[in-house]
């Protein structure tokens, strides 16, 4: 299988960053450390970057601000822009005071700087676009960030042994934070509310976009929400866009232990069956079965695109460079020749 090599990746960013002629436009939905790894990839390959991001998270710093504030969680909108931060001194610096947490006993104790940031323009503005792009200009980042409802939201799954001394028990389970966490079985997700309001700007960049990349991540507490925003699956469903999946080196402890790359697929497609994708990417090593993979991503009417995209040193993480080699190839292999726009 052929490949982008570090170097040449490289040598093709500096040549295309300047200015936005021959990008790809790019939206990639997630939440958490999953899509900053995506992101942290795709920022080298593209300048029209946005990432649209869930806002369910309910457990530390966020869910601490969530709860006094009545606002949106901002740690997954901060976690993004820490990941489109360049590589330059600017960039890493700002990349590490966002997210920067205090120590100590007192009421900042565990709290992270760019979620004190990020709430305190969104009270000084009053609009939680305008907010994030301002936060991105400061950092320099090289895209937009951007919630995927304006609204918060709470995660709650119907979990199978939730209880390990109720194995075959079925229990409503509340929270991103514990969804994550679940020793059980997790048979379906959804949102309250059931409705919410997708934000305007993240449906038209998907609407508007030429590539649409969903995950890696916590499959049901980061990569599944999106799919229950009505407004947000319509645009998915009917954008012109082509669409890659890209998977978890590894199930998640508890969400998706257990899990076979494919199962990954029959569960979403469970929670929103109308959703096509064109391609699937997987790490080549972490796909025993190839076949099954290769036929689950047929239903979904697309192909397996197998790289290595794992760490060289065998931590289950992303490589930022590998990850970005495999996209840049699916867009060029799968997409249109030439010029994008």
């Amino acid at each position: 299988m052929s490949t982008v090599t570090g170097r040449s990746l490289r040598l093709r960013r500096r040549k295309l960053l300047p200015g936005l002629k021959g990008q790809p436009k790019v939206v990639a939905l997630g939440g958490g450390m999953g899509l900053s790894a995506s992101l942290t990839a795709l920022r080298r390959i593209t300048g029209d970057l946005t990432a649209v991001v869930t806002v369910a998270d309910d457990g530390g710093s966020s869910g601490r601000i969530r709860d006094e504030l009545d606002v949106l969680p901002p740690g997954d909108l901060r976690k993004a822009l820490a990941a489109l931060c360049g590589d330059d001194e600017w960039g890493q610096t700002w990349s590490r005071v966002v997210q920067h947490r205090f120590s100590g006993e007192g009421d900042l104790q565990g709290h992270a700087v760019g979620n004190l940031l990020i709430v305190a323009l969104w009270e000084q503005l009053g609009d939680h676009v305008a907010a994030l792009d301002l936060v991105g200009k400061l950092l320099g980042a090289h895209g937009r960030v951007l919630p995927m409802s304006a609204v918060p939201l709470e995660l709650q799954a119907e979990v199978r042994g939730h209880d390990p001394a109720r194995p075959e028990e079925l229990a409503v389970v509340r929270g991103q934070a514990t969804v994550a966490l679940t020793p059980g079985e997790v048979q379906e997700v959804r949102l309250v509310p059931d409705d919410p309001p997708a934000v305007p700007e993240a449906v038209a960049a998907v609407l508007d976009a030429d590539w649409v990349v969903v995950g890696p991540g916590s499959w049901f507490s980061s990569v599944i929400p999106h799919l229950l925003v009505p407004e947000l699956l319509q645009a998915l469903v009917e954008t012109k866009a082509r669409r890659v999946l890209s998977l978890n080196l590894a199930p998640q402890p508890g969400e998706t232990e257990g899990f076979s790359p494919q199962r990954h697929l029959e569960v979403l497609a469970r929670h929103a069956p109308k959703l096509a994708f064109d391609v699937v990417l997987a790490d080549q090593d972490t796909v025993p079965d190839q076949e099954s993979l290769r036929q689950a991503a047929e239903l979904l009417g697309g192909t397996v695109e197998l790289a290595a995209v794992a760490a060289p040193d065998g931590a289950p993480r992303h490589d930022p460079e590998l990850l970005a080699a495999a996209y840049d190839r699916i867009f060029r292999m799968h997409g249109r020749i030439g010029p994008w726009r």
